[in-house]
């Protein structure tokens, strides 16, 4: 197994001063400066104001920049960046079979921690400071330490959610379900010794009614002993049971505000009603949902049962890491669903009802307050992580400026997100990574994507390689394990 990480101290000057640019803080009480300054000290927000006297500081110069709280990604399987792209006609079923059971199978511990690190860096160069890793392809305890690892390497703020799941059920070279439960403590022993780190501690439970259901009440268990996270796949599969179990978990008293539910497009109202009386949260990969065939993103859902919407890349093996094209797409559709009664009644709205600045809200304050962060970050909030950036420059797109809220969400790529501080660490700076070999990186990731496919090849499986009816085949041992659950909630254990 990988040893764990060395602790470095790197030295650098303990007071940055972000200087002249118009700060959009995300917090109600301090509001927007068309023109400030926010001091950092130890990696800490000391001050917002519109001119900080300050002279023992280095100093960023944010003139004709916009200043505001980095992107916080509520669900990305971070180790798909090593087969970027490679879902793109392909379907949910596609998906599961050919990334979960044919390629993550072929995946070393090095392809994962390689695969961390650059989808890391991908997310960083976008803005994206933080992410929740919904880390499920930990084939071998290897793979777990790789994960972790990679997300240090790329100094990234991270949820890392240890995922159970088996991507070889035929052949595991993990063991028992126990031995991963085993595993996961290890994990969370040698590399999370306290929570006020880059990198928290998470769990992402394997499908429900995927396995065995005393299985999702252990995994449950492992993560509530340490106060862990949890994310899941929630109502993703139409007409199967898979995914489901709201209903249950609430039977049960297993639902809760530490869980984060992504998708959620098939839920009923008596489950929105049990997410929102548990304190539940909501991720949206509106790219994915509407690609792969999982149905309307639930935005008005969350809406009507007063849940605060966040945002995921989610698969990197189909979308870009790049949480721009999520809010883009995010807010155009909620005004499409909000305004399609009034079409089809043969009018056209009066107004917007969804603002730009509330769209923005989804991948800042809401999801730090998701990913149980929000004392943490989501804000330009003084007490908080230096976690920012800075958006804006000479590209064509960002000139003229007129609404800031307007310009990130319609018109901000990647390329327009200049200078990114991680903690108060510069981790890109004018532009460009720093530290980073981007074309050795960029190589190595070219090589190591040509070899995990070669070892797919090797192994007689075709991608995607979706059976006949493939969800279908698996709805009858899905059903026994709900049954399971059912009568596990009605003995009340």
């Amino acid at each position: 197994m990988f040893p764990p990480a060395r602790v470095v101290t790197l030295g650098r000057m303990t007071r940055t001063l972000v200087r002249g640019g118009h700060v959009l803080t995300m917090d109600p009480a301090l509001g927007d400066l068309p023109a400030g300054d926010v001091l950092i000290e130890d990696g800490v927000i000391a001050a917002v104001a519109p001119s900080l006297p300050v002279t023992d500081a280095e100093v960023v110069d944010a003139t004709g920049h916009l200043v505001l709280p980095g992107l916080v990604d509520t669900h990305r399987h971070t180790w798909q960046s090593l087969v970027r792209g490679i879902c793109g006609d392909w379907t949910l079923g596609d998906y599961y079979f050919g990334i979960r059971l044919a390629i993550s199978p072929a995946y070393t511990a090095d392809d994962v921690r390689l695969g961390n690190r650059l989808g890391a860096l991908d997310a960083l160069n976008a803005g994206v400071t933080t992410l929740l890793d919904f880390s499920h392809c930990n084939n071998t305890p290897d793979h777990s330490d790789a994960a972790v690892l990679g997300l240090q390497d790329a100094h990234v703020r991270a949820a890392f959610c240890y995922g159970f799941f088996e991507s070889s059920p035929e052949a595991t070279r993990f063991g028992e379900h126990s031995a991963r439960l085993a595993d996961y403590h290890r994990i969370a022993d040698t590399y999370f010794p306290s929570d006020d780190g880059l990198l928290t501690l998470g769990v992402s439970l394997s499908e429900l009614f995927g396995l065995p259901w005393d299985r999702t009440v252990a995994e449950l268990a492992a993560a509530r002993e340490r106060r862990a996270l949890i994310v899941n796949h929630t109502g993703c599969v139409w007409g199967s049971v898979l995914t489901g179990g709201i209903t249950e978990l609430d039977a049960l008293g297993l639902l809760g505000p530490d869980m984060v539910h992504v998708h959620c497009n098939t839920l009923g109202d008596a489950e929105w009603e049990a997410l929102a009386r548990s304190g539940g949260k909501v991720s949206i990969s509106v790219e994915t949902e509407l690609n792969m065939g999982m149905g309307r993103p639930a935005f008005g859902r969350c809406r009507r049962h007063g849940l605060a919407p966040t945002l995921s890349a989610d698969v990197i093996s189909l979308n870009s890491g790049d949480l721009w094209h999520e809010l883009r797409f995010g807010l155009g559709l909620t005004r499409w669903e909000e305004t399609e009664a009034v079409n089809l009644a043969n009018a056209m709205p009066e107004a917007v009802t969804t603002t730009a600045r509330e769209a923005l809200a989804w991948s800042t304050v809401n999801a730090a307050d998701a990913l149980g962060l929000g004392h943490r970050i989501g804000s330009l909030t003084p007490g908080k992580r230096a976690d920012l950036q800075l958006v804006g420059g000479g590209a064509v797109e960002q000139h003229p400026r007129i609404d800031p809220y307007a310009t990130l969400v319609f018109q901000t790529t990647a390329a327009d997100v200049r200078t990114v501080l991680v903690d108060g660490r510069v981790v890109k700076r004018d532009g460009v990574l720093t530290g980073v070999d981007l074309p050795r990186l960029t190589a190595e990731a070219d090589t190591a994507a040509e070899t995990i496919l070669g070892r797919v090849r090797d192994a007689r499986r075709a991608l995607p390689g979706t059976p006949p009816g493939a969800f279908e085949a698996l709805e009858p041992i899905a059903r026994g394990f709900h049954d399971e659950a059912v009568r596990a909630a009605k003995a009340g254990r």
